[in-house]
């Protein structure tokens, strides 16, 4: 008998005739995400679940006893409860390294923006204010030669550094929970404490992913130490930053501006002041947002299921249960 898959995220029909010919796929194909209550009465009778939204806990568990396999649509699995994941003993994976190069693409598009005032000054010129030589007032900062600043040397921190150092000719440092000095060594990168990248950074990009350790890890004495010519970038985790914090620092002026893929709250709250900041780029999580990654991304996580549901290790297992 053919194992059950149900699959909470539209997936393009590449993705449904692949795991259609291995097992018996259930789809939830509105752009919303499936209703909890549904998700609990449902997943019972399945053996994989393909996800990227829905919160992997004790409650979930408890209802998927046939459950094998949760594949996460995504190379962050914040949404994953680690510790009941082991107690139930269902296999957790995600996709990694598929979308690195295209985050790194966004991330740099961030770094531009926030600098030379981009979507500003489309707004400017869009809205009929262009009626002189631009000057002084509306002048944007250099990217070229200043000093990058990586918070997480993870992968895509990796893409970000290659850029800014050979595009660039940036000088790039980095905080990391462990060295890289083959890195270091390739690209000719720094390794900085915490507290000297904050304070001598002319970009800080916050790569860190969301765990106990790195909640509000930029807070307001981080901010403190930023230089006011500081651009604070992040494409990582909303709830790594005390949004609060930065907000002040922002209307303080302690910060030159921001650029932002990810927020505290998702969707962003209309009221939240950082819409109405022309010093902060304000995109609505977007990392990973090209057709092509996606997709790859969405095939990544259906080899993972079928690799798990066949008993072998699934490419991508998260590193909490390797």
């Amino acid at each position: 008998m053919r194992k059950k898959v149900l699959v909470t995220e539209p997936i393009p029909e590449t993705v449904k005739n692949y795991l259609q010919e291995h097992v018996e796929l259930t789809t939830w194909d509105n752009p919303e995400q499936m209703p909890r209550e549904q998700l609990l009465n449902t997943i019972g009778s399945f053996h994989g679940l393909i996800t990227a939204k829905d919160s992997i806990d004790d409650e979930l568990l408890q209802h998927a006893e046939q459950l094998e396999v949760v594949s996460n649509i995504s190379v962050g699995y914040d949404n994953f409860d680690v510790n009941a994941l082991k107690r139930s003993q269902v296999i957790a994976t995600h996709t990694p390294y598929v979308l690195d190069e295209t985050v790194a693409d966004l991330i740099f598009g961030l770094i531009l923006s926030s600098a030379r005032r981009i979507t500003e000054l489309d707004q400017f010129t869009k809205q009929g204010k262009w009626e002189k030589a631009v000057d002084a007032p509306l002048f944007g900062h250099n990217v070229h030669h200043k000093k990058l600043g990586i918070i997480g040397m993870g992968r895509i921190g990796e893409k970000v550094a290659r850029r800014a150092k050979l595009g660039f000719e940036m000088d790039v440092t980095y905080y990391n929970r462990s060295r890289k000095e083959k890195v270091e060594k390739e690209l000719g990168l720094a390794y900085q404490d915490f507290d000297t990248l904050l304070k001598e950074s002319d970009f800080i990009l916050l790569m860190t992913p969301l765990t106990k350790e790195t909640l509000h890890l930029i807070d307001v004495k981080a901010f403190g130490k930023m230089k006011d010519s500081c651009f604070f970038i992040n494409a990582s985790r909303g709830k790594v930053v005390d949004e609060a914090a930065m907000i002040k620092a922002l209307q303080d002026k302690e910060i030159a501006g921001a650029g932002l893929d990810v927020f505290e709250q998702e969707p962003i709250d209309p009221d939240n002041p950082l819409l109405k900041m022309d010093n902060v780029v304000t995109l609505p999580h977007i990392g990973s947002a090209t057709a092509e990654t996606r997709e790859e991304m969405k095939f990544f996580a259906a080899e993972n299921m079928l690799q798990g549901l066949d008993g072998e290790q699934p490419e991508a297992v998260i590193k909490e249960l390797q």
